[in-house]
């Protein structure tokens, strides 16, 4: 990979939520007519759409699938669980196509079934608009669970993701997992928030699907409610210590009659020279 190639790959890596196709126009503009351009950046394309675990509408269906390396079968296809379908996707274009069946066999095939029932049913209760699902992973030894959500608002200059996934261990009844929240606000300005909890917990035996979603739903929980606290106490403390909470007179203005102020003396207090 050429050292050109590799800038212009970080760039479409660390794209903000919702915005990669307008990070793509920048480098069009910035780098000019280049008939290889998407095609030099695939790898860059796979890595953003798999880390940022972003979803796709199969032909003909209306729920959303993810791609994630979790649901990865190699050579561009990606399966999804619980319409138990194989799927190839372009990175470039994020469509899917090419639809066939995959039925889900092994160890695991029970645990992800019962997995993706409890999972679901937490999802729809505490997401608005969110994507889910389970995968046997390393060799059927164990679970991945993977949660998306995203809300775009770009009229008002900000769009988001809420990413989480985690592993689940049954030799071990472990499950560990990692939650990732990616605000970016551009109005005037540009100021994006990215965060990265760990997550360990250890379900219960017996009815390990339940154990599961009621872990998630445990750390999630307490990690909304340690971000609302964090926000509150950079409003009223980080912020606040930003501006004055007076004017330099020390005194209040009052906007139900600034139009009729004289600037310089009424608001200053003192006389203008005429």
């Amino acid at each position: 990979m050429s050292s050109n190639t590799a800038i212009i790959s970080s760039f479409v890596e660390g794209a903000p939520p919702g915005e990669l196709a307008n990070v793509i126009e920048d480098i069009k503009a910035i780098t000019g007519p280049d008939p290889n351009l998407i095609k030099n950046l695939s790898p860059a394309f796979q890595k953003y759409n798999e880390e940022q675990f972003i979803t796709a509408k199969l032909p003909g269906g209306s729920s959303q699938v993810i791609i994630s390396e979790f649901s990865a079968l190699g050579e561009g296809r990606y399966f999804d669980s619980e319409s138990q379908s194989s799927f190839e996707f372009d990175h470039s274009t994020g469509k899917a196509a090419n639809v066939q069946s995959h039925v889900l066999e092994g160890e695991q095939a029970s645990l992800v079934k019962s997995t993706l029932s409890t999972v679901g049913t937490y999802v729809k209760e505490h997401y608005p608009n969110a994507a889910y699902g389970a995968y046997p992973i390393e060799n059927d030894t164990k679970v991945a669970v993977v949660i998306v959500a995203n809300k775009y608002s770009p009229h008002n200059f900000w769009n988001g993701r809420w990413r989480s996934f985690y592993i689940y261990d049954p030799s071990s009844n472990s499950l560990e997992g990692s939650i990732k929240v990616d605000v970016h606000y551009y109005e005037d300005g540009n100021v994006r928030l990215l965060t990265d909890k760990k997550v360990n917990a250890s379900v219960s035996a017996g009815r390990a699907a339940d154990g599961i979603a009621r872990e998630i739903s445990t750390a999630e929980k307490k990690y909304q409610e340690d971000l609302n606290r964090s926000f509150t106490q950079l409003s009223e403390g980080a912020f606040k210590a930003l501006r004055r909470q007076l004017p330099v007179t020390r005194q209040k203005i009052e906007w139900d009659k600034v139009a009729s102020y004289r600037l310089g003396q009424d608001i200053g207090g003192g006389s203008v020279r005429r």
